[in-house]
Formats: C-alpha cells, sequence, structure tokens
C-alpha cells in the first residue's frame, strides 16, 4: 500500500507500509537558497567518483543524502560546551569551534543541497525529547514545526521520544492540540510531522503490529531507496515505565533483516537502516578518520555489532544515541565495508554522503559511496523562517523563561564535563537531600542522581538579556528538563553498595553510568579494575561512617532511579516510598536559597568520588 499526502514536479516521496498500518505521507523538502556555502569540514570517506553530487549519468545516479541526530529540540545555539564541536587541524593540534542553532542548520543543509537533483534528508532519532524550554515548554511543537522547514524526510524514533508516551508521539506524528494543555496558538491547530517517524521495532505488546510505519520508500525518476528505522532494543531501560507502557521493543539486527526482505520483494534494493543506537569513537574529533592506518578500532560500541549482523542488502546505516561524530566503514557479514555515520548532538553537525545508485541493479555501488560530517558554524546567515519560528515562540515562553531562579559564580559543567563525578551533578543531588531531607519531605539521609538526566551546563555567561550570572527559569529547564517526580525510598545499605556497584557492572559494564551523589556520600572509584571491583569495597561511607549493609537508609532520588532506570535494579527494591516534588522545583528552590546576586553560587570541588585511573 502507497500513500503521499502532497507532491510536487521536483520530488516524490512514498511512505510505503504494511496492511493495516497507519500511513503517513510526506511533504516536499522546501528548498530556499541558502546564503553561504558551507565549509567541507572533514575528510571525505570512501572510494570511486564520491564527489560527484548531483550527476545524473543515465546508469549512475549520485543521490545526497543528509543526516543528523539526536537535536532534543535544541533551536536556538546550545551554550557552553554543548554548543562546542572539537576539530583536528592540519598541524596536528584540534580547534574548538561554536556549533549548532537551528537557523544556523537550515542555512548549511540548503547550501549543502544546491546543484544536487537528488537529495535526501534523514534523521537517528531523538530530535524531540530532554529539549529546552523554548521547545520543552510547548511539548516540542516548536521543534516539529522547524524540522518540517529543515525540510526532513524520514526519521526513525528514538529512546526520548518515547519520554511522554505511544500517545503523544502520535500527536508529534499526525497532529491535533495537546489532550490537557490545549491549543498554544490561539486559533491554530498543530499540523504535526510532514515526515514520517518509523519504529519497526516498536510493536504493540497486544497486537504485534508496529506502533508507526517500519519503512519508507523514496523515489525520484525512477530512482528507489528504502530506510528502514529502529530504535534501540533496550529503550525500556532509560524511559520511565509510563512513557513505554503497551509497547515491545525488539532486537535491531533481526527487525532491520525483516524489513529489509520486505523491501526487496517491492522491488527495492537500496536500503539505508536509520538506528538510534551507536558507538564511541577512538577520537572525539569531529574529522577524525577512524579508517584511516594506525586509527586502531575506531569505533566501537553497540553499533559495532548491530553493524555487523545487519544484512549485506542494508547498504549504510544512519546511527545515534551516543551524541558522537563518527563516519566509519564496519564490514557487513560478508565481508564487505559498509558505512556508518553518526553527526553528534543538539544540530551541531550534519552529514553529507553521497550513494551512487546503479539504475540497472537498482541497488548502491558500495565503492563509490563517500561521505563527511560537517559542522554547523555560526558564520553563516540565520535563515530567516528559522528566526521567525524561534521569535514567534520565544515571545510565548517568555513571561516563564526569563524569571530569574539564582545566581552563579562561573560556569558550573554538567553535560559537557567529562569528569565522572561533575560540578553539576553534586548541585543537582545536593538540591535533592535538602529539599527532601525533612521528616515530612521524606527524611533523605542521601541524594542519588543518573548522570543522563543532566542534559546542560550552567552557563555564567548567558547569550540572553538577563545579564551575567543570572539563572533564568528557562536555563534552569534547560539542565532538568524531565520534570520527574523525585521519590525517598527505603533501601538496604547492601542495595546501596549494590546500586553503587552496578555504575560499572550489570547492564552498565560496557557504558558506565556514575550516579552523582550528596554531600556526605563518599567513595573510592579504581578505573585501573573491572567490573563491579571498580567501586572499592570498605570505601563507601556516608559523613564518614562506612555504609553497614543490614541497615536501612532513607535515599531521594527521581521516580525513573526508582524504577530501577539506566541499568539499576538495586534502587527498585525501595519500600515506604513518598513521592516529593519535582526534580526542577528542587532545583529551583536550592538556586534561590543558596545564592544571590552579591552572593553567587560558587562551582562545587567535586571531590566526593575518589577515581583512580
Amino acid at each position: 500500500m502507497a500513500a503521499t499526502r502532497k507532491k510536487n514536479t521536483a520530488v516524490r516521496r512514498i511512505l510505503v507500509a504494511g496492511a493495516g498500518l497507519a500511513t503517513v505521507g510526506a511533504l516536499v523538502a522546501a528548498m530556499p537558497a541558502g546564503a553561504a556555502q558551507d565549509r567541507a569540514d572533514s575528510a571525505s570517506y570512501g572510494h570511486g567518483h564520491g564527489k560527484g553530487h548531483g550527476k545524473d549519468w543515465g546508469r549512475m545516479v549520485d543521490v545526497q543524502l543528509l543526516s543528523f541526530n539526536d537535536l532534543h529540540g535544541n533551536l536556538e545555539p546550545p551554550a557552553g560546551s554543548s554548543g562546542q564541536v572539537v576539530r583536528n587541524k592540519a598541524d596536528g593540534t584540534t580547534e574548538k569551534i561554536d556549533a549548532g542553532g537551528v537557523e544556523y542548520l537550515a542555512t548549511h543543509l540548503r547550501d549543502a543541497r544546491k546543484g544536487n537533483r537528488y537529495s535526501i534528508t534523514a534523521g537517528a532519532g531523538d530530535l524531540i525529547g530532554a529539549s529546552p524550554l523554548l521547545s520543552g515548554l510547548f511539548h516540542d511543537e516548536p521543534t516539529i514545526g522547524a524540522l518540517n522547514k529543515l525540510g526532513l524526510d524520514v526519521t526513525s524514533v528514538g529512546n526520548h521520544e518515547f519520554d511522554e508516551g505511544a500517545k503523544e508521539l502520535a500527536r508529534m506524528q499526525n497532529g491535533g492540540c495537546h489532550p490537557t494543555a490545549g491549543c498554544f496558538v490561539p486559533g491554530k491547530k498543530f499540523k504535526g510531522a510532514d515526515f514520517p517517524y518509523l519504529a519497526a521495532n516498536v510493536t504493540n505488546e497486544k497486537t504485534g503490529k508496529p506502533m508507526l510505519d517500519p519503512y519508507f520508500i523514496w523515489e525520484k525518476n525512477g530512482v528507489r531507496i528504502g530506510f528502514i528505522g529502529v530504535t534501540l532494543e533496550g529503550t525500556p531501560n532509560i524511559v520511565t515505565a509510563e512513557g513505554v507502557k503497551g509497547l515491545k521493543f525488539g532486537d535491531e539486527v533481526e527487525t532491520i533483516n525483516k524489513y529489509a526482505k520486505v523491501l526487496e520483494r517491492k522491488g527495492v534494493k537500496s536500503i539505508v537502516a536509520l538506528v538510534h543506537e551507536g558507538g564511541m569513537p577512538a577520537s572525539a574529533s569531529v574529522n577524525y578518520d577512524c579508517d584511516s592506518p594506525g586509527a586502531g578500532d575506531g569505533i566501537s560500541g553497540p553499533i559495532t555489532e548491530i553493524a555487523k549482523n545487519v544484512t549485506p542488502q542494508v547498504d549504510a546505516l544512519v546511527t545515534g544515541h551516543t551524541h558522537q561524530a563518527y563516519v566509519c566503514n564496519i564490514p557487513d557479514p560478508s565481508g564487505k565495508p559498509r558505512l556508518v555515520t553518526s553527526a553528534s548532538s543538539y544540530g551541531k553537525v550534519f552529514t553529507d554522503t553521497t550513494l551512487t545508485y546503479d539504475r540497472r541493479t537498482k541497488d548502491i555501488v558500495r565503492t563509490a559511496v563517500a561521505s563527511a560530517n560537517k559542522v554547523v558554524t555560526r558564520d553563516v546567515p540565520k535563515a530567516p523562517d528559522l528566526t521567525k519560528l524561534i521569535d514567534d515562540w520565544k515571545a510565548l515562553a517568555a513571561p516563564v523563561a526569563n524569571r530569574p531562579q539564582g545566581y552563579i559564580a562561573a560556569d558550573i559543567n554538567g553535560r559537557g564535563s567529562s569528569a565522572y563525578e561533575k560540578p553539576l551533578g553534586d548541585v543537582i543531588a545536593d538540591a535533592q537531600l535538602e529539599g527532601l531531607a525533612p521528616a515530612d519531605k521524606g527524611g533523605a539521609q542521601l541524594a542519588l542522581m543518573n548522570p543522563g538526566g543532566i542534559r546542560a551546563d550552567l552557563v555564567h555567561k548567558a547569550s540572553g538579556a538577563e545579564g551575567d550570572g543570572v539563572v533564568t527559569y528557562g536555563e534552569a529547564f534547560t539542565v532538568q528538563p524531565f520534570t520527574n517526580m523525585m521519590n525517598v525510598v527505603d533501601l538496604s545499605g547492601a542495595n546501596v553498595i549494590a546500586a553503587l556497584k552496578q555504575q560499572v557492572s550489570g547492564a552498565n559494564l560496557n557504558s558506565i553510568k556514575i550516579l552523582q551523589v550528596s554531600k556526605g556520600l563518599t567513595y573510592k572509584l579504581d578505573m585501573t579494575k573491572t567490573g563491579a571491583d571498580r567501586v572499592v569495597d570498605g570505601t563507601i561511607k556516608l559523613n564518614g561512617e562506612a555504609i553497614d549493609p543490614g541497615k536501612t537508609y532513607r535515599v531521594a532520588m527521581n521516580e525513573f532511579l526508582a524504577g530501577g532506570g539506566d541499568g539499576f535494579p538495586a534502587l527498585a527494591t525501595g519500600t515506604n516510598k513518598l513521592v516529593g516534588a519535582s526534580d526542577l522545583d528542587l532545583f529551583n528552590a536550592y538556586l534561590a536559597a543558596h545564592s544571590s546576586a552579591t552572593a553567587p553560587l560558587a562551582v562545587p570541588a567535586a571531590d566526593r568520588i575518589t577515581v583512580v585511573q
């Protein structure tokens, strides 16, 4: 079954779905001229002609694939280190470049499309969710509007697309006003996404059918490319139980291979997988060549095993989730190199890939594939239509966003910190402990905070007009956008110890997640050891006294952690639960209580976890 909502003579996109599935057509991407030509910010990968963007030789056709991932509703340029990328220079040194912002991303994408007769723009999930206030306050309607203007053709879902549950994700796709907040713009009904969200491995537990369309077929002048979209199988472990209620998440490889066969039966032999799962490159530089001699393994992490096992019918994998930038070749099951890409996060980078399509075989010529990650620099003109979109939503958000909450003496890094113990993590954990320590608030003795829930830094010199050092509600919301309700539970000392060991073992053995701890809780982390042994026995203390395995402690944490999220089953053993205020309310209350214009909050020493490297 095939359907389209809108067409024009330049491009025709067809969404193909199985019988009984919802079908959503795709709008044609608006392609207004950008201003300045985007610089080539990283080297080209692959072999063959590769650089012949836009060429159509009759039999061989160059198809441009532009892709990005993990935007997380960052419409405005991300602040501080969250808005920077690292790039290798010719002399062997590195440089940091301010990057991101959809006004600039639009210009770069539109510039990149110039001269390309065949151009597709795709996403790899987490385009919404965990968003700054400008988008999050309006349940990400502003970001969907921006993605429509960016000319997005198709995207996979990511774990954060499920932050507000399946019904809200369906509203993002199909439109309609929010069920409780209503229509945010008087007289205007939210129209939804002009592009299909793909969720091939997300099925209804009762019916077994995909909750959204599993694949999409793009077509122009007889050139047909299929896209299969999946999110990581472990999504239920990193999303609240309510967000994934009634859904089942299948194996990524099995799902992709299944729908590759479906596409083949429909005569589609050129296939791209959009996978919201990723890896860690050996270098953080955006233009790191992980295929170069001497680069070592190049990339590690879950995506490597996925790529090695996905059927050779798939010609390329566009990935995300880890917020890293890479363009690598990983052998498919037949041993043939296959492109795997990721474009960092927050709209700071996009990937420009040339897929050479053979009209005779209807397949991609792998040896002629070339790809490069490009930085979304801020030295190009802003796209006026995106500026207007931002200004319109900012006007609606201003009464809430600009309210001062507190003051800081310098940057307090959270998301942008590479340390296991993050200064902003200490502030957040202390805020949770202080707010929930009173007996009538839960009687908390310690607090634990998941690092993934810290979405930004607190930047001393922000771009707004509030003045240096002022923390506004909008900035605090950007740090803590989930507004998770806080829980205080009884945990045995044995389970407190077990939870700390689960930071580096079990589900987190290969993706370490170090909890941020409140004042008074200290321990040693020895990274020269392996697994649970990295948390050194006998060093875990609360206010100088060793945690007693047989004693009961009152522990504060957000509802996500209290449900065992992020691979911490020991935390789900809590009893005698008290539900407190939201994490954001406690954070703002702490800022108000501990800072003023004349006595701003200092940067914490971050000395609670002693790390041995």
